[in-house]
């Protein structure tokens, strides 16, 4: 095991997977999450066999390890849906209107994303928020590319009639 490849891929995707947990699981609580991430990176770095990018590969550790939350949040009855997210804490210059606008619109993508059936959800997250290509949301879901595609374009329209449902 190269523990120096785990603490560069650290440095270089810690960021990105925790804002991917905090719109997957819809808590800003997931240091925990990220952790556990790279704890499975290294305990399964034996496994990674470079058929696709670290990135990819430490995407779909992730979404496995939001998956199990989710889950383990559902057993004990605990999901949080209140999603106010670390990045309008950094925003200090929006006055209390627009950050309560940007929170509301916020929310309202938050529910309506959560509404979507899981699939959609999991495409919604890495192709249109976290902006993965579709080569890598396909290594991560374990999909085709045409799959990948075809399905971004269903829930892009499902989530666009959610979200006006809830306006």
């Amino acid at each position: 095991m190269d523990s120096n490849k785990i603490t560069e891929w650290f440095y270089q995707y810690n960021k990105d997977i925790y804002h991917f947990l905090i719109y997957y699981t819809g808590t800003s609580d997931v240091e925990d999450m990220v952790q556990e991430v790279f704890i499975r990176a290294i305990k399964g770095y034996d496994s990674f066999q470079e058929n696709s990018s670290p990135k990819t590969w430490l995407f779909g550790i992730a979404r496995h390890v939001g998956l199990d939350k989710i889950r383990k949040n559902k057993r004990l009855g605990l999901l949080n849906k209140n999603m106010i997210g670390r990045m309008l804490e950094l925003q200090d210059d929006f006055s209390p209107e627009k950050i309560l606008q940007l929170n509301e619109r916020s929310n309202q993508l938050y529910q309506a994303i959560q509404r979507l059936k899981t699939n959609y959800r999991d495409v919604i997250i890495l192709r249109g928020i976290k902006e993965l290509t579709v080569a890598e949301t396909a290594c991560i879901l374990n999909w085709n590319e045409n799959k990948v595609r075809i399905t971004y374009h269903r829930a892009l329209k499902v989530l666009q009639k959610e979200i006006g449902r809830l306006s």
